[in-house]
């Protein structure tokens, strides 16, 4: 079912809060200079999640290298990657999953099903961040 959506954007996005099947998340919207558009979500695009909670130092890292990763082109770019931040503390079942975990990334299928991807380290430098994600998603 492809979903509707009005995105406006700054070049310098922060993440906002959306409603997804009655439950809250963050959502972290593509970098693009500032525009406001209505655009239909397509099967072919790339979809990320990102399993956090407020006051973790590394969510907050990651988040920061994945807005810069999303920023960057080049052969690996993931400016076509939707991705969506998932706060664990809304969602008891998310919360019991991954409380020792976060932060957690997963790369959505096309049949809508999750696989986590291996654990990123911090240390990670953008670049390299970019590369090993868009690889990542490369494997669907």
């Amino acid at each position: 079912m492809a979903v509707a959506r009005a995105v406006a954007v700054l070049a310098v996005a922060k993440p906002s809060t959306v409603l997804a099947g009655g439950v809250q998340t963050n959502r972290l919207h593509k970098f693009k200079p500032l525009c406001f558009s209505t655009t239909t979500t397509s099967p072919s695009s790339r979809k990320l999640i990102l399993y956090s909670k407020p006051g973790c130092c590394l969510c907050d890292g990651l988040k920061e290298k994945l807005q810069d990763a999303f920023s960057l082109s080049g052969p690996h770019s993931l400016n076509d990657v939707d991705l969506q931040i998932r706060d664990i503390t809304s969602n008891p079942e998310w919360e019991k999953a991954y409380q020792y975990e976060i932060p957690v990334l997963a790369k959505v299928l096309s049949d809508g099903t999750e696989e986590t991807l291996p654990r990123l380290s911090p240390r990670l430098g953008v670049e390299l961040l970019q590369k090993k994600i868009a690889a990542a998603l490369g494997e669907q």
